[in-house]
Parts: C-alpha cells; structure tokens; sequence
C-alpha cells in the first residue's frame, strides 16, 4: 500500500477549466472533488442527493429563490437535497465538493459542464 497525503494545491495547480469537477478521492460511495469557478452558473437542484460545498480559496455565493448564503475560504455549507440553486463566484474561487459517485454536474440541462468529473492522477 502506498501512504501519501493528497496535496490539494498541486491538484488544483492542474485544473485549468472553470466549472471543471476533478475526482481527487474516493470513500465508500462518495467522491471528493475540486473544481475552479468564477461567474455565475445556472439555476439547478440535485434531486437525489444533499451536496456539500468546501471553500478552499476565495469566495462564493450560492443564491437560493429565498435567499443566499457566502461562503468564504475555511468554510463549507452543505445544500439539502431538491433545493434550486445557482452558484457564482465574483473572483475566482476554489472549492471542494463531496457528493455521491455518479452524480451528475450538469446544472438540469442535457449538456454538462466541461469535461463533468475528470479523475486527477
């Protein structure tokens, strides 16, 4: 077995598309991912799953149609499951996100977003 801590500033250092989600690790059925944001993303709920979001680096928004939360570097909110949201981030932002394998980032449309959790080697 080979014992070695996931460096998650040199995973980020490989992530050049914004809304990008990178597979970094796995347990059980749950995969953690880091993705890049800035800008607004569409309006979308996740169904069958809570999502949690981690802000590694920077600031970002998630608005709700009855209200928003921020969430800044160190912190981490966690979005219940069938609850519409749009994500923003004014500046670049860096987050981790944990959600269940096989979820799919797609914002409720057919098309998902760039290149839809990419696994990091």
């Amino acid at each position: 077995m080979h014992y070695q801590a996931i460096k998650l500033n040199e995973k980020l250092s490989k992530i050049n598309d914004l809304w990008s989600p990178n597979v970094i690790g796995e347990l059980n059925d749950y995969q953690f991912k880091l993705i890049k944001i800035a800008g607004e993303f569409e309006w979308h709920s996740h169904q069958d799953t809570d999502k949690v979001f981690m802000t590694l680096e920077g600031e970002m928004i998630i608005d709700f149609r009855d209200g928003q939360v921020k969430i800044s570097k160190g912190e981490m909110f966690i979005v219940p499951k069938g609850i519409e949201m749009k994500p923003s981030a004014e500046k670049e932002c860096h987050i981790m996100l944990v959600e269940p394998r096989g979820a799919v980032n797609t914002g409720g449309t057919e098309s998902e977003l760039t290149a839809s959790n990419d696994t990091l080697v």
